[in-house]
């Protein structure tokens, strides 16, 4: 890591320059004073996925997923749980393929749920399927190394 990583707010996608010595310090927002960690996944849409996808010094675990898929509501707690593990090394993410449709389809999503792990826009892995949270965990921190 370098010596200042950029990161984007889980609220407002502002981008806010943190020392690599500091990520474990419950930092906030510059823009909108929330909390920059909070253990739970963020909401991906088209007006914020570019900030925690390319942008971010973070690698971006995304889960893939729709409200009718019932592996998806499955995994969404196991999902949740693991953003309280990975948190600060790694940003989760949930992006609803029902109404960010054009976002899935560039990244060629054909089954749900779908882990994708990206970092600087570049994507590093891929797994479908239903996880638990200790196998997301340790997917993710294989993936990410």
């Amino acid at each position: 890591m370098t010596d200042s990583l950029l990161i984007p707010c889980p609220h407002c996608a502002a981008i806010n320059r943190i020392p690599a010595t500091r990520l474990h310090d419950h930092g906030t927002c510059g823009r909108c004073k929330k909390a920059l960690f909070e253990g739970h996944p963020v909401e991906l849409t088209t007006a914020n996925f570019e900030a925690h996808a390319i942008r971010s010094d973070l690698p971006l675990l995304v889960d893939f997923w729709a409200p009718w898929c019932g592996p998806c509501r499955t995994m969404g707690p196991a999902f949740s749980a693991a953003a309280d593990t990975l948190e600060p090394t790694l940003r989760l993410g949930k992006l609803n393929t029902e109404e960010f449709g054009e976002i899935a389809a560039k990244f060629a999503i054909r089954s749900i749920p779908t882990l994708v792990l990206i970092h600087r826009g570049r994507e590093l892995a891929r797994q479908s399927g239903a996880m638990g949270t200790g196998d997301i965990v340790r997917w993710a921190r294989a993936h990410s190394a």
